[in-house]
Parts: structure tokens; C-alpha cells; sequence
């Protein structure tokens, strides 16, 4: 439960993203062009370039993973008339300029595709697919054509969608028109139904087809919940950024930091239960298609991987996130903010590098690479984009119940 009073908080000056990051988006570019030559030089010399393209893509699903989640939340709050979140939305917002850099880093890959490459889908093979029944039957849907029009199409929807509520909410800043909060809230219904659809086609598309012979019809679900988990992390740790430079101190509060907490607990939880439902539904019925994809998970050094996600994951978080105290306190929550990062990062790992090296689940220098790179160049695009935007929606029309939010 929550409640409001009636005093008044007037809303500081927090400035701009641009002023508040400084010179981050001259180390972002330097940071993102340093990670990919030398990912590309270490491919080069030895790493293997399918190794290097798996890592790619790796990060790339990572990065735009929080974008996502962000979108998701922004649609959600929309939705729902929430509150309580308007001194933290604008973040939200602003991390959803994430798919403009993360669409053009992603047209690398539609042109790998579209030429013809195989090496990380082998189902762009057209021996492989002519020869292999259970791939054959699925060229209806796993083709270069309908691959690519699906990614420019989900990048489309995202990006149209992200613009739209970050300029109205701008716009608002200056005008202070209710009416602009009742459009996005008239707005999020049907998108956040296309939101659901575009995330689910992007995991089947991007991290299931990697081995075209297993299917999942619960892998887009189990990709939101790695997004929201992300997002929440991000959240978390932009809260805390803010605050330890003396912004919005007045405005975000515990009680805040103790509902972003609370999501980023119970969307943790709610990725275990995913996970769990699954392999124990693949467990039981035994089908060859889907348990070979497991076994790779469980040989060959993957089945420590494999414990390190049920352990770290869950076991260590779900106890170190219980508290009541731990959510609400600003340095608990960001140190929890980025261990959870870097599950989600391996819980991706997972998921996506034993289609190329089954062998070993030792990462490689490429894999931190191209983090490097890809993670580089999405942040300055975020900066670029959303640099002259303010941290606080100011004039939102659900400003003052936020400010005055308390936890019961």
C-alpha cells in the first residue's frame, strides 16, 4: 500500500543528461572503438570469426535486453496510471534510446544474413536446409527475407514507440498540458500488446533459431524476464548515480529505491520460476529435439555454468534482496543492481555460446570485447540522443503524488 500528504516538495533543477554525464560520450566512443578493433584483431589472429560474431551478437541481445525492459516499464506505467514513478520515469525514458544505436549496430548482422553468411545461423545454409527435414520444414519462417523484414520491423516499432513517449513527456515540460499524459495513457494498451509480440519474435528469432532443431514457446517470456531484470538493475544503479552527484536527492527517496527493489526482486524471482518451468517440462517429456539442447548446458564444464545461474542467479540474490533495509538503502541496492547485471550477461552466455563453442564455457577476450564495444557505442548513442532531455518530468500531471510517496 501507499499514501501521499499534503505537503508541498518543490521540484530542484536537475539539469540535462548532457550536463550530467559530462565528457562520458567522448570515453563511450573511445571505449565502444577500442572494444571492437580489438575484438576484430583478436578474431583475426586466432579467436576465429564465428566466434567473434556469437560475442557480437551476445552483447547486442544484452544491451538491447534493457532497452526493452525499459520500454516495457514506461508502457506499464502508462497503463496503469501509476504514480509512485514519475520521478524515475524520465530514466526509463532516456534508456530507451538504447534501440537507435543497438538497430544500427544490428544492420551488421542483417548484412551477414542477407549475404548469405552461415556462420551463426546455419539454417542461412542452403545445403544444410535442403538436406536436413526438420530445418526444411521451417525455411517458411527461417529465411534471410523474412528475418530481416522482421528485424527492421521490430527496431521500427520499438524506436516509433520509444520517440513517442520521450518527446511527449519533453513536451510536457513546457507546456504542463494534462492532456498529453491522457494520449501516452490512450496509447500504451496497443502498444504494449505490440511491445509483447516484438519481444517474443525478437528471442525466437535472434537466440532460439540458433539451433534451428530445438523450439521453445516459452523463450520469449524467459527473454522479458531477463529484460525486466536488467532494466531494473539499470534503474537502480541511475537512481544511485543521480543521488551520490547531489540530483534529485529531495525527489527520489527510499521509498522509491525501495519499489524499484521490490520489481527488481520480484522479476529476479519471476526469471527463476521461467527457467525452472521449462527444463522440468523438457525434463519429463523426454523429447530428443529438446533435451540435446540441454545436454550441451550440462557437459563439457557448461554444467557449472549451469550452477552458477541456479546459485547465483536466484539462491544468493533471493536472500540478499529480501530485506526491507537492503532495498532501501542506496549503495545495497546499486551493489546488488550490478551483480544482477552481470547474472543476466551470463544467463545470456548461457543461452546463446554452446552453439559455437560446446567444448568450453571459458569466456574468451573477444566475449569482454565486444561488451566493451557494443556497450560503448550504445551509450553514446543513449548520450547523443537524449542529452538535452531533463532527468524529471517536471510538469507531469502525477508528479506531486510522487513526491509525496511512502511506503506502508
Amino acid at each position: 500500500m501507499a499514501h501521499h500528504d499534503g505537503h508541498t516538495i518543490e521540484v530542484s533543477d536537475p539539469g540535462t543528461v548532457g550536463q550530467t554525464a559530462g565528457s562520458a560520450a567522448s570515453t563511450a566512443l573511445k571505449a565502444g572503438l577500442a572494444g571492437l578493433v580489438i575484438a576484430v584483431i583478436l578474431a583475426a589472429i586466432g579467436g576465429g570469426w564465428q566466434r567473434f560474431l556469437f560475442s557480437y551478437l551476445h552483447n547486442l541481445v544484452f544491451v538491447v535486453g534493457i532497452a526493452i525492459g525499459a520500454l516495457g516499464f514506461v508502457l506499464l506505467q502508462h497503463l496503469t496510471r501509476a504514480g509512485w514513478s514519475a520521478v524515475v520515469r524520465r530514466f526509463a525514458e532516456i534508456l530507451t534510446m538504447l534501440f537507435v544505436p543497438c538497430g544500427v549496430l544490428f544492420l551488421f548482422i542483417i548484412v551477414l544474413v542477407l549475404s548469405g553468411n552461415d556462420l551463426l545461423y546455419i539454417w542461412n545454409n542452403t545445403a544444410v536446409a535442403e538436406n536436413d527435414v526438420l530445418v526444411r520444414h521451417k525455411m517458411i519462417y527461417l529465411n534471410r527475407t523474412w528475418f530481416t523484414i522482421r528485424a527492421v520491423v521490430y527496431f521500427l516499432f520499438w524506436i516509433g514507440c520509444a520517440w513517442f513517449y520521450l518527446k511527449t513527456s519533453a513536451r510536457q515540460d513546457a507546456s504542463g498540458d494534462p492532456k498529453l499524459s491522457l494520449k501516452m495513457e490512450r496509447f500504451a494498451p496497443i502498444s504494449l500488446l505490440l511491445f509483447g509480440l516484438s519481444l517474443t519474435f525478437a528471442g525466437i528469432d535472434w537466440v532460439m533459431s540458433l539451433d534451428p532443431h530445438w523450439f521453445s514457446t516459452i523463450i520469449g517470456v524467459y527473454y522479458f524476464a531477463s529484460c525486466s531484470v536488467s532494466f531494473y538493475a539499470m534503474l537502480a544503479l541511475m537512481v544511485y548515480s543521480a543521488n551520490n552527484k547531489g540530483l534529485l536527492t529531495r525527489e527520489i527517496t527510499a521509498e522509491h529505491r525501495h519499489d524499484i527493489g521490490k520489481l527488481l526482486f520480484g522479476f529476479n524471482c519471476f526469471w527463476a520460476y521461467i527457467a525452472f518451468s521449462q527444463y522440468l517440462l523438457y525434463w519429463y517429456a523426454n523429447i530428443p529435439e529438446e533435451t540435446v539442447w540441454y545436454m550441451r548446458r550440462q557437459e563439457n564444464g557448461w554444467e557449472v555454468v549451469s550452477m552458477i545461474l541456479i546459485v547465483g542467479h536466484f539462491v544468493i540474490p533471493f536472500l540478499g534482496l529480501m530485506s526491507r533495509t537492503v532495498k532501501r538503502n542506496s549503495k545495497q541496492l546499486a551493489g546488488w543492481a550490478v551483480y544482477l547485471l552481470v547474472m543476466v550477461w551470463i544467463d545470456l552466455y548461457w543461452l546463446i555460446m554452446p552453439e559455437v563453442s560446446p567444448e568450453s564455457p571459458v569466456p574468451s577476450l573477444i566475449d569482454f570485447a565486444c561488451l566493451l564495444g557494443v556497450g560503448g557505442l550504445a551509450v553514446l548513442g543513449v548520450l547523443k540522443l537524449a542529452g538535452d532531455y531533463s532527468l524529471i518530468a517536471r510538469k507531469d500531471p502525477r508528479l506531486p503524488e510522487s513526491l509525496h510517496f511512502h511506503n506502508i
